[in-house]
C-alpha cells in the first residue's frame, strides 16, 4: 500500500494494489474508489484531503509490515 499526496491539488491517493484501475465510482463528493478488471478495490482518491482527513500524522497499528519506507 502506498500513500500519494499532491499538495498542488490537496489530494490524497491511497494505492491499495499495483493493478491498474479500469473503473471508478464516486461514493461521496470528492471521494472516488478505483477498481480493477475483476472489480477489486485498487485505490481511493480523496480530493481536498486536508479538509477531510488529518494529514498531520500517520500511524500503522498492528500491521504485519515487511518494510516501511518514507520517501
Amino acid at each position: 500500500m502506498k500513500l500519494h499526496y499532491y499538495p498542488a491539488t490537496d489530494s490524497l491517493y491511497i494505492e491499495l494494489s499495483e493493478f491498474s484501475s479500469t473503473d471508478s465510482q464516486e461514493v461521496a463528493p470528492g471521494i472516488v474508489l478505483d477498481f480493477d478488471n475483476d472489480g477489486h478495490l485498487v485505490g481511493i482518491d480523496i480530493d481536498h484531503a486536508g479538509q477531510v482527513v488529518d494529514l498531520s500524522s500517520l500511524e500503522a497499528l498492528g500491521l504485519p509490515l515487511a518494510t516501511l519506507r518514507a520517501v
